[in-house]
């Protein structure tokens, strides 16, 4: 069997984050989001539930296995019974994330997606976040505009953010997670030819980093099987993350 590429250990380091979730609504944004939510179902989260994004429940072929009317959709949403993993323009130590705009609000640079359901989402159910291209463009000291709300800001207003519960980040480079005593952004693996440095150096904020970084976790035989054979045996995977193999 070839090498394990970049992007299958992004598919593996975003199908974890619902490790152990049980029966919630898995809500991934993007391909390897995706491709990982349908690999935790096949493999070790088989109680996951899989929507298309509007009303249907589905099952990791993409077949129809439920109908979900918008109203039940809302209860998961606001009752902490979803999982949802966005994208960030911007994402700053605490978690804060913007999809909104580059710039001053009121007169940006650039326009971006809006606010959308961030709010919403992360303040209302766990939330982790994919970033394909990870830079100091992405990870930013401060966002230009809050969108998913971050833990500085939930701990100002305890009494909204009783789900808020940001899981983990995913890069190109390594996953994150906030399990330091100020919330702030850590390090918890790198993915495999990847180097500390080159995170640091790709980051714009002092990153917590312990002394001891493990690599992103190696996928079974099984899981490259169902990657590659199965959920996604076009390859698009690679094309979202070109960096190459693991050397």
């Amino acid at each position: 069997m070839r090498e394990v590429l970049r992007s299958e250990y992004c598919v593996i380091a975003c199908a974890e984050a619902w490790r152990g979730a049980g029966e919630v609504l898995a809500s991934p944004m993007g391909l390897i989001p995706s491709l990982g939510a349908r690999l935790a179902r096949l493999t070790f989260a088989p109680d996951l539930l899989l929507t298309d994004g509007e009303a249907t429940l589905v099952r990791p072929d993409g077949t129809a296995e439920g109908w979900l009317p918008y109203r039940q959709h809302l209860t998961l949403v606001a009752g902490g019974r979803r999982h949802v993993m966005m994208g960030a323009s911007q994402i700053d130590r605490f978690g804060n994330q913007n999809i909104s705009c580059i710039g001053d609000w009121e007169r940006p640079a650039r326009q971006l997606l809006g606010v959308r359901g961030a709010p919403l989402n992360t303040l209302n159910n766990p939330t982790s976040y994919w970033i394909p291209r990870h830079s100091r463009r992405v990870f930013v000291a401060k966002v230009d505009m809050v969108c998913g709300v971050g833990y500085d800001r939930a701990a100002e207003h305890p009494d909204t953010a009783r789900h808020h519960r940001i899981a983990r980040v995913v890069s190109d480079l390594g996953v994150f997670d906030f399990g330091t005593p100020d919330r702030t952004m850590r390090l918890a693996s790198l993915h495999p030819g990847v180097s500390v440095g080159q995170v640091r150096e790709a980051t714009g904020f002092a990153l917590a980093v312990p002394d001891e970084v493990p690599y992103t976790r190696e996928p079974t035989h099984e899981e490259l099987r169902l990657i590659r054979e199965v959920l996604d045996p076009g390859e698009s995977r690679a094309r979202e993350v070109p960096e190459g193999a693991r050397s």
